[in-house]
């Protein structure tokens, strides 16, 4: 039995990336087609790019933005190729967002990871996501029917409804969130019913604790996670090394400084930025809100594609200091216009009653005149004062934190 679901997965990298760089200009110029991307990526010549470099001179559209332009211009925001009568299923996510369903097998890139969850032809598997309206229940059926396997169509709640469906069919796999699993196997056990014949899992929408995983593992599920929006499908998933979460193959993925669209380091905490090849519903740099960091080196399962950490917390720290919105953009306007500055963290507090903003700001220098400039700047910014204290390069968390709201609660 293959333990790769097909070539592409061991590729050279070089090659990867030589291959999806040749086919992006062709996907830029086909969302070009879509009015809203039209709009957005308004000036840019779809031939040029064709590197990274050029990917990262494009604007991010944020996934928080999609809501306004999707009541601008129903029912998609203008960003559908595919006029909505030819869709498959259309579909709402809260928010609202609204989102397509394309016709075409595997439309959501889910099938690598339900095969490196260990599902294959010919076997069961129960989904436990929503299938009312919201595109997670089909989101990862896809992949397992791509697969060939048969799905139990279990959804949320009626939990006792989805054991009687377990015990009857016995499907040898589960598709749906960590903390679901755990109630399905403690409500067969204190019912007398047999969920035995789940062995393996592909989880989601939740945290996965080790805690969790390991007390799935000692009652016979080994689980593992992936990483799926609405937007883009199935992002990054885990194989059996687990050694963090592989690159899907139909998309590509940056990490950027919250709050722009510049690529950071490898290592480096930022949001998740992904450019899908989806004919229908493209996504050109969408950052995705989500925090993660890119993994040096291969995993040892033999896949090539890019690893990331996993979801790491919300790149979205707009604070509310003094009746005032601070973005993280703002906080990288004073860092752009100051280059001897690297990390930069915006502490939010309270004293006396009163809000505080501090700026800590990694330097190779303690010039009490460059933290003068640099005050005057954050002032002009975001129009609040707020202290500058310089740090050393490297002592500041690479979390991806860019404003600390240290506010008392309550």
């Amino acid at each position: 039995m293959s333990s790769h679901y097909d070539a592409l997965e061991t590729r050279d990298p070089a090659q990867r990336e030589r291959e999806q760089f040749g086919r992006l200009p062709t996907i830029v110029a086909h969302a070009l087609k879509a009015p809203g991307w039209a709009r957005h990526l308004a000036g840019v010549d779809a031939k040029s790019v064709t590197s990274r470099a050029a990917l990262a001179k494009l604007p991010v559209l944020r996934k928080s933005d999609i809501v306004a332009l999707q009541k601008q211009h129903p029912p998609f925001g203008g960003l559908n190729v595919t006029p909505p009568g030819k869709a498959k299923r259309l579909l709402m996510s809260p928010g609202p967002i609204f989102e397509p369903e394309g016709h075409g097998e595997d439309w959501w890139g889910a099938t690598r990871a339900c095969f490196a969850a260990g599902m294959r032809d010919g076997d069961i598997v129960h989904n436990s996501f929503a299938y009312h309206l919201t595109p997670g229940g089909f989101i990862l059926e896809s992949g397992a029917h791509k697969l060939g396997c048969a799905v139990i169509p279990g959804g949320v709640g009626n939990t006792e409804q989805q054991i009687d469906a377990i015990a009857h069919y016995r499907p040898s796999a589960y598709i749906g969130t960590p903390d679901f699993l755990k109630i399905l196997l403690d409500t067969a056990q204190k019912t007398g019913k047999d969920a035995s014949s789940i062995r393996r899992g592909l989880v989601s929408g939740a945290a996965l604790p080790g805690s969790l995983r390991e007390e799935l593992r000692a009652r016979g599920v080994a689980v593992l996670q992936c990483y799926a929006t609405a937007e883009l499908g199935v992002i990054a998933y885990e194989s059996a090394a687990m050694e963090g979460m592989i690159v899907n193959e139909h998309l590509m993925l940056e990490i950027v400084r919250p709050g722009t669209g510049d690529p950071v380091a490898e290592g480096e905490v930022g949001e998740v930025v992904v450019t899908s090849f989806n004919p229908d519903y493209p996504m050109i740099r969408l950052a995705t809100g989500d925090l993660s960091a890119v993994m040096t080196g291969a995993s040892s399962c033999g896949r090539t594609n890019t690893r990331i950490k996993g979801w790491m917390g919300r790149a979205d720290q707009t604070a509310k200091v003094k009746g005032m919105f601070v973005h993280p953009r703002q906080v990288a306007e004073v860092g752009a216009r100051h280059p001897e500055l690297r990390r930069l963290r915006l502490v939010v507090g309270r004293a006396a009653e009163q809000d505080t903003m501090s700026l800590m700001a990694e330097a190779a220098t303690t010039d009490r005149a460059l933290a003068d400039a640099v005050a005057a700047t954050l002032q002009s910014v975001t129009k609040l004062r707020g202290e500058v204290t310089l740090v050393a390069p490297g002592s500041l968390p690479n979390d991806g934190k860019v404003i600390a709201d240290e506010r008392p609660v309550g």
